[in-house]
């Protein structure tokens, strides 16, 4: 049987599409390279009676290899029903007693002593004392209490709908997939049997109705039915304001929530108040999608309501002057948002929480997109007046995501304008010279007079090519040219248009660079740095202010030992990143830290940023680069990681 290290190394070695060292591993398990050792041959030996080996490849670390695919996967199917046939579950990492003292807590409908507590975790009576501060901040998220009452022991308190939604993200597992198991093993809340019934009869019941539900819409609307009847059969029920229920009422969505309680009722033997009906209602409108019988031309009407298309506008003019990132435009982006936002107006509306299975993987993989999403998630907060969660902000970057691709896919041609003051044959001779010199390359947009410039819109213009000088300064570069274009004016020009791939050293500068420290915390770490910077008078007093900001909506921490903490708007007068890296993992948000990336991007930034987003998101994806500028010991050392072979991938 595995154990919860060897499941992690296990975990990480899948993820990996190249080797991954010792001492990677040791540092996620936060175990010694020794015993990491012990735990790769036992995971080894156990994995070749079912399909798969692991490859000490010498100098670079461990790998997966399938040695039997289809009996690998058989396995994999299998170990995902493993925990039910395990022994109790004792946590051991602060982090294991904290999410089980929050299920404990959640499922017991008593008072619990705090004695009793650490009796069943082994644990002193002071380490719960101390975990319990982290769990009523936990718990706090969702408006509920831990109340302690002497002689009595602690318990839950708080509106039943908050209780729900922590029950949501704590007693299930969001991380599993439709079709496996749901409920944590360690905390049987419904059986498999159970699960299977209510899934069944909500499918029935859309395909009926016509209603479309993406796969994580079933599934959330799975665990809250499971969660409402396991509550009911205790004994508590929810409240709504009589005025929503009326509302809620009035939706189609209130007829099929009505017809799927029905069946709940008949097949699982319990009684759902009216309350309830309209409690599965709110999810069938918060998780809907447009029917997929509706005509495209009435999908985009019913889509693009005014006020949210405002919102979205807003959204992605702020993305654009904060990130460049040449979306705003995107027709199918401001579709795909709209579409989005539409329902989830109806979760904001009722409180609802959305949980997204992927979450993680999106702030992996995307980071750029994530960062992104949150100025959108910001943008509907002030125009909606409401709060967004990280777990929306993913969903709202999948669609970013998608549209920073389809950018990709297309080369835009550079648009540039033409000022020229010998006439209208001079600058139609300048035109045809650029056109047969750059062909689809470079779009011209048209020429005019130097006196009509300043009336002339260059919001969509990239640069101005003109052959006489122009003193004013303007938004948009110049390259100033002759009448009749020589092959030093073709060079200045091609420098434009041709892509600049920025040197690595662009980015990594010396000054800022601080390798092999010792510091034991997130806080200390982000206090050397800001004095660091503000030294070199790179960053104002108030900027470590705006770091703590962007991390209160959403921690940095982008897993494989990488943080990449920056301000919530852009605060400096120059693009620059400030490299510290630590001699040991930090706790970062409950993750391991030990490789920290300032950002800084300058106020009303034009520079396009691409190479910079792309380089750091290459060593988000690769824990191979990671270990090795860890281990550099200077600026030198740090620098040669990007030079060698593998950075091409």
């Amino acid at each position: 049987m595995l154990n919860s290290r060897m499941q992690t190394i296990l975990r990480e070695l899948m993820a990996s599409q190249s080797p991954i060292t010792g001492k990677y591993l040791a540092h996620m398990n936060q175990v010694t390279s020794r015993t990491t050792r012990s735990d790769v041959k036992a995971l080894d030996s156990h994995l070749t009676k079912h399909g798969a080996r692991i490859d000490a490849i010498m100098g670079k670390g461990y790998q997966l290899e399938m040695t039997e695919a289809s009996l690998f996967r058989i396995y994999l199917q299998n170990l995902s029903m493993d925990g039910a046939k395990k022994p109790a579950f004792i946590p051991k990492l602060p982090q294991e007693r904290i999410t089980y003292l929050i299920k404990r807590l959640l499922l017991h409908d008593t008072y619990i002593k705090m004695d009793d507590l650490a009796d069943e975790i082994y644990v002193s009576k002071s380490t719960i004392q101390n975990d319990l501060i982290d769990v009523k901040k936990i718990v706090a998220e969702y408006e509920i209490v831990v109340e302690s009452r002497p002689n009595y022991g602690l318990k839950i308190s708080g509106k039943e709908l908050n209780i729900r939604f922590c029950m949501a993200e704590y007693i299930f597992d969001r991380r599993e997939n439709l079709g496996e198991r749901l409920i944590d093993p360690h905390f049987n809340l419904l059986s498999q049997k159970l699960l299977d019934m209510i899934y069944m009869i909500i499918i029935q019941q859309i395909k009926v109705h016509a209603i479309t539900l993406s796969d994580i819409a079933i599934n959330n609307l799975l665990i809250h039915i499971a969660i409402a009847y396991k509550r009911i059969d205790s004994g508590y029920h929810i409240s709504l304001y009589k005025t929503d229920v009326q509302d809620i009422r009035e939706q189609r969505e209130y007829e099929v929530a009505k017809e799927i309680v029905t069946e709940v009722e008949e097949k699982l033997q319990v009684d759902f108040p009216q309350v309830e009906t309209a409690y599965i209602a709110i999810h069938l409108l918060g998780t809907k999608l447009l029917s997929q019988t509706t005509s495209r031309d009435s999908v985009v009407e019913q889509v693009l309501d005014k006020s949210i298309l405002g919102t979205i506008s807003i959204a992605l003019e702020q993305i654009e002057s904060e990130l460049n990132l040449g979306i705003k435009d995107d027709k199918e982006l401001i579709i795909a948002l709209c579409i989005h936002l539409k329902p989830a107006v109806n979760r904001y509306k009722y409180g609802m929480n959305i949980r997204n299975p992927l979450i993680e993987d999106i702030k992996k993989n995307y980071p750029l997109a994530f960062e992104a999403g949150i100025i959108v998630g910001l943008t509907i907060e002030r125009q909606m007046e409401t709060t967004i969660n990280e777990n929306e902000i993913g969903y709202l970057a999948l669609h970013i995501g998608a549209a920073m691709e389809r950018r990709k896919l297309v080369k835009v041609a550079k648009r540039c304008l033409i000022v020229c003051a010998s006439g209208y044959g001079t600058a139609k001779l300048i035109y045809y010279k650029l056109q047969s010199q750059f062909g689809s390359s470079l779009d011209i947009v048209g020429t005019t007079e130097y006196y009509k410039l300043p009336h002339y819109p260059l919001h969509d213009i990239d640069f101005i090519i003109s052959s006489i000088p122009i003193q004013e300064k303007l938004p948009i570069p110049v390259v100033e040219v002759n009448a009749i274009l020589g092959t030093q004016d073709i060079d200045k020009i091609k420098k434009i248009i041709v892509e600049k791939k920025e040197h690595v050293g662009t980015y990594f500068k010396e000054a800022c660079m601080f390798l092999q420290k010792d510091f034991i915390s997130k806080e200390a770490t982000l206090e050397f740095l800001h004095t660091k910077l503000l030294e070199k008078e790179l960053v104002e007093p108030d900027f470590l202010q705006a770091i703590y900001e962007r991390e209160n909506v959403a921690p940095t921490s982008f897993g494989n030992l990488v943080a990449i903490p920056h301000p919530i708007t852009p605060q400096s007068e120059e693009t620059f990143l400030s490299i510290c890296t630590l001699k040991k993992p930090i706790n970062w948000n409950d993750k391991p830290v030990q490789f920290i990336c300032v950002l800084s991007v300058k106020k009303n930034s034009q520079e396009d940023l691409q190479a910079m987003y792309d380089l750091l998101g290459n060593i988000i994806d690769n824990p191979e680069i990671v270990q090795k500028l860890l281990q550099a010991k200077s600026y030198e050392e740090f620098m040669n990681v990007f030079i060698t072979p593998q950075q091409s991938r």
